[in-house]
């Protein structure tokens, strides 16, 4: 897959994680989401209990921290004991 990235400020963009990894979309409140892959200039993130993918700017985008990965897991969990996760 290619990728194009136009420069801002001169600054290099951030490179994209593996697939899978929970990051933060600092934009949308902190949002947790599971790193889906490129689409254009944004990520695709997915929520981890489950829903619509959404796109975001990698600039606004973070690896989650310890407890932020533990809450997403955790209502992942949820999610899923609630028949709400596939």
């Amino acid at each position: 897959m290619a990728v194009t990235y136009v420069r801002v400020s001169g600054q290099e963009p951030p490179h994209p994680p593996p697939p899978g990894t929970l990051v933060v979309d600092t934009v949308r409140d902190d949002r947790v989401g599971e790193f889906r892959g490129v689409a254009g200039p944004y990520w695709s993130l997915r929520p981890t209990e489950g829903g619509a993918e959404w796109e975001a700017d990698p600039a606004h985008v973070r690896l989650a921290t310890p407890m932020e990965r533990l809450r997403a897991e955790n209502a992942r969990c949820n999610a899923r004991s609630e028949g709400r996760f596939l």
